[in-house]
């Protein structure tokens, strides 16, 4: 086939529950120029060292005319797709309540909260034949961990777990369906939040509790102090895209471990190896698999001039699968060393709630192997999300 239509095929449903063949294709290539007009590129070196070029954009504006039509997936004020100087200074804030060095224990203090949700979502398996991975833990347990951690009341969880189904959703397109409604839909769930989140972080303004949403309104320093509409962006970005790719990490991670018994059964009995092995489900079978940037000036890439403004998209899971940088990189191996993945990206816009999805994976897991011993899965692959970008199974049911 065409490897101007590689994208296409990669977006192609038929292809969600393995991609990675179309990936090698891309690798051979080095690059490759789309009928759309974009540019994917799918090496491990390539994608690194253009993470980390000042020439390449996140910021959708810098697009040629042609393609600005193309659908924002988020609001223009989120870090995620700002440039520096914004973006750092965006950042930087949003960090200070977050983790080091202004926070350097809120992370590592949640431990126990999250262990005891990860147990409280299992013990309700008991007595029960079949469980789907995904709604009755996957999915509940991120949106509680980051709930608590900006603050929002137990009582008010169950609306965000709708908030944020409705935006999750509204990304998901099937084939010949217009995203409009869906679009309009998931828009207004990121309104209604964000008008949530900012109206309690302005109860917490002079009386602060040990949450993120004090720490934003009650920072000392002016200069460190988040507007209005800032702060909505912030909170919601973070519970969205840190719940989604944790969802995707987590069901994603015990889709691998069922499909390699013999693994499963080494990290039951060394569960000192959970950390190394969580680095290499981000590796192997990561929750984000692309991201699109705009060059800022012609650039050269593996000796192809990508024009000035045209969408590049760079495949961070065909990065991960590159023989030039991993070796037997088709391999699960969970003692791998030397694991630098392209999991949660590179450079200034390295996925700022990594730690947290990793500490959640970590725990999830550990509470999770000791009982996927006679575990079958129901379905395998099992029915995937329509999204090519955020890849992971829609549901994933197993026999206890």
């Amino acid at each position: 086939m065409a490897i101007d239509t590689l994208l296409e095929r990669v977006n192609d449903y038929a292809n969600r529950p393995d991609p990675y063949p179309l990936y090698a294709e891309l690798r051979e290539a080095g690059v490759a120029r789309q009928t759309d007009g974009s540019y994917l590129i799918g090496t491990y070196h390539d994608i690194m060292a253009l993470l980390h070029d000042p020439r390449i954009s996140a910021d959708r504006r810098n697009l040629a005319a042609p393609y600005r039509g193309l659908p924002q997936e988020e609001e223009q004020i989120s870090l995620i797709i700002l440039d520096d100087p914004e973006h750092h200074r965006l950042r930087g804030l949003a960090m200070r309540p977050f983790g080091p060095p202004h926070s350097p224990g809120r992370l590592d203090a949640m431990r126990g909260e999250i262990a005891q949700l990860a147990e409280e979502l299992i013990e309700a398996f008991d007595g029960r034949a079949r469980v789907d991975i995904v709604d009755d833990f996957a999915y509940p347990l991120p949106v509680s961990v980051i709930c608590r951690l900006l603050g929002v009341p137990r009582e008010d969880e169950p609306v965000f777990r709708e908030w944020s189904a409705t935006i999750i959703d509204s990304a998901d397109i099937k084939p010949g369906e217009d995203p409009t409604e869906r679009q309009r839909v998931g828009g207004r769930a990121r309104v209604e939040m964000g008008r949530y989140l900012v109206d309690l972080a302005e109860q917490r303004r002079g009386h602060p509790r040990d949450d993120m949403l004090s720490a934003f309104v009650n920072e000392p320093d002016p200069a460190g102090l988040l507007t209005r509409e800032e702060l909505a962006a912030t909170a919601v970005l973070l519970l969205v895209a840190g719940h989604e790719t944790t969802v995707n990490l987590i069901t994603n991670g015990v889709l691998t471990l069922l499909r390699h018994p013999d693994q499963l059964d080494r990290l039951r009995r060394e569960p000192e190896l959970l950390p190394n092995a969580v680095e290499e489900l981000l590796r192997y079978e990561p929750p984000v698999h692309m991201r699109q940037r705009t060059p800022l000036a012609n650039i050269d890439v593996a000796g192809t001039t990508v024009p000035k403004g045209v969408p590049l998209v760079l495949m961070l899971a065909s990065g991960n699968r590159d023989p030039n940088r991993f070796r037997d990189p088709e391999r699960f191996d969970p003692t791998r060393p030397d694991n630098q993945h392209l999991g949660f990206g590179s450079g200034i816009h390295l996925c700022y709630g990594g730690p947290l999805a990793r500490i959640e994976a970590q725990i999830a897991l550990a509470a999770l192997i000791p009982r996927l011993g006679t575990t079958t899965l129901v379905q395998d692959p099992p029915p995937y999300r329509r999204s090519a970008m955020l890849r992971g199974p829609r549901h994933l049911p197993i026999e206890l």
